[in-house]
């Protein structure tokens, strides 16, 4: 029997004296590491359990072929850690300047080990008090909270239960004969063991690519099918779709090395006496479905969240493809009060578009999770700065923080900063707000009465996935014209409200440098803008 299945007396546990937490979190991963270390520097009361023998143990199996596609820029010329930021994609944030990823790993895409050593090191540093060797089995939900039983029948109780397990179920597509395919979480990775055979990837994300990257000097002919069209990360803003890092697999396409991209979909596959045959609908003529002989087949199409912990008193909705839970801006359950989401496993609400499913965008979303549940479970407000009434000290707080910040630069669109104008007129800042999140914030009074209120994002302009940024022929108007406003390129927007409602928005004109500082061109015209919808403020009554 364990200490947690004691009374303070010694006598087996009931349920009305299981150990309690304020704070259970169910995964040592990147983001239920980043929790647990703020919690941990509050002094919160929580606990993390973790099915695995260390932090991350995701990473010691994928990528597959162990390399990440996360960028580690080392050497950027700045010296502000928060500058350095944005071209760290494996850091989680910490007070410890030390604690950085930078310092293990000089490879701009570094080896997956690197990562876990990273994800080890922070979990001690922290000092965050993870269970390992702790696979969650069983969740139920009544009137007073969460209880979570464990694989050895331990049960505990959780006021909030935070779910940071990532996904680790493969996505299948439901096509017959799919059983027969290898699977991207299970195919061995030696090259040679693919030598002189014909190969059919499944999917259209980087792993699908990354599998046909390391087959391509082994394989006699790699077929990559997917439905739709290709989208390139470069073109999207999207990290998640194919990088240029895979493209490689492209240029042997289009230079007939006889590998090629198929866009359809795979009707059936069946086993045959020389391999497989697999049906395939083509998209670009007309549908017309052809059977195709392949001596493997792989399925990489991603990973899907696993619900099979919870009761039917804790179920949590689904969305997209049942691939994700359905959250609230902040990252609660939309049907489960009290159940919350960390990590990649936020990316229902933006997927495709933001950078949540990945360490350099959620760690962000987790941090502005961590500050919502201190506010609403724990009285701790949001951290705001005041400001005064002067419109010159708020000019210096946008374009400081448009120009700084790692938060607003990774999570384009998702998180925004609030200038809050009180009925009295003085003005307040607050850092890092889920934008969806605000209107009902700012209802509740959860940043005290506010009047007006700005919201400033960094945004890449409408249509911008549309354009082909190496397109010299599209056209861009000069960084300097001040009334263009292309935007499709990165550039900070500020968005004014009113009681609630929408009044205005103000554009920075982008720059190449992402310095946006000119006193002509970025400044100057913020100024006039705050100046001139900060009026009227309803007066403070005597």
């Amino acid at each position: 029997m364990t200490h947690d299945q004691l009374t303070h007396h010694g006598r087996p546990a009931t349920p009305d004296h299981l150990t309690t937490h304020d704070y259970l979190i169910i995964g040592a991963g990147p983001a239920g590491l980043q929790l647990a270390a703020l919690l941990e520097r509050d002094g919160a009361d929580y606990v993390v359990l973790e099915r695995g023998s260390g932090p991350g143990t995701f990473f010691t199996r994928f990528p597959r072929h162990r390399y990440l596609i996360s960028n580690n820029k080392v050497h950027t010329g700045y010296d502000d850690p928060e500058l350095r930021l944005r071209m760290d994609w494996n850091s989680l944030l910490s007070d410890d300047p030390e604690l950085v990823f930078t310092r293990y790993s000089p490879r701009y895409f570094p080896p997956a080990d690197d990562l876990v050593r990273y994800l080890t090191d922070f979990a001690s540093r922290t000092g965050v008090r993870v269970r390992y060797d702790t696979a969650v089995a069983h969740v139920t939900r009544d009137a007073g909270g969460f209880t979570v039983t464990d694989h050895t029948g331990t049960a505990r109780r959780a006021r909030h239960l935070v779910v940071a397990t990532g996904m680790p179920v493969p996505n299948l597509p439901s096509v017959p004969g799919v059983e027969l395919a290898e699977r991207y979480d299970t195919i061995d990775t030696d090259p040679q063991s693919f030598t002189d055979q014909r190969v059919l990837i499944i999917g259209r994300g980087n792993s699908a690519f990354e599998t046909a990257e390391n087959l391509m000097e082994t394989a006699a002919v790699i077929h990559v099918v997917g439905s739709g069209s290709l989208k390139m990360a470069w073109r999207t803003h999207y990290v998640g779709h194919l990088r240029a890092v895979y493209n490689n697999f492209l240029d042997s396409y289009q230079l007939k090395s006889q590998n090629a991209l198929l866009d359809g979909r795979v009707l059936a596959i069946e086993r045959g006496p020389d391999g497989f045959r697999v049906q395939v609908s083509f998209e670009r003529v007309d549908e017309v479905v052809k059977e195709i002989r392949y001596d493997r087949v792989i399925v990489a199409t991603g990973f899907r969240f696993d619900g099979s912990i919870f009761d039917d008193t804790c179920t949590p909705d689904l969305i997209v493809d049942d691939r994700f839970p359905a959250l609230t801006p902040l990252g609660e359950s939309v049907n489960v009060p009290g159940l919350y989401f960390a990590g990649t496993l936020m990316q229902g609400r933006d997927f495709r578009k933001a950078t949540t499913g990945f360490i350099h965008g959620f760690r962000y979303t987790v941090r502005a999770l961590h500050r919502g549940l201190r506010q609403r479970h724990d009285g701790v407000p949001w951290p705001t700065t005041v400001l005064g009434d002067d419109t010159e000290r708020a000019v210096d707080a946008v374009i400081t923080r448009v120009n700084r910040s790692s938060a607003l630069w990774q999570q384009f669109a998702v998180l925004g900063d609030l200038l809050l104008l009180a009925p009295d007129g003085r003005l307040r800042y607050a850092e890092e707000v889920p934008v969806a999140h605000v209107p009902g914030a700012v209802r509740a009074g959860d940043f005290g009465e506010v009047a007006a209120h700005a919201v400033i994002t960094l945004e890449y302009g409408e249509d911008h996935d549309l354009v082909d940024p190496f397109d010299v022929s599209a056209g861009r108007k000069s960084q300097q014209d001040v009334s263009g406003l292309d935007g499709r390129y990165l550039h900070p927007v500020v968005r004014w409200y009113r009681d609630g409602e929408f009044v205005a928005e103000h554009h920075l004109t982008e720059n190449l440098e992402n310095e946006w500082d000119s006193e002509e061109v970025h400044r100057a015209p913020l100024r006039a803008f705050l100046a001139a919808h900060r009026s009227p403020v309803t007066p403070v009554a005597p």
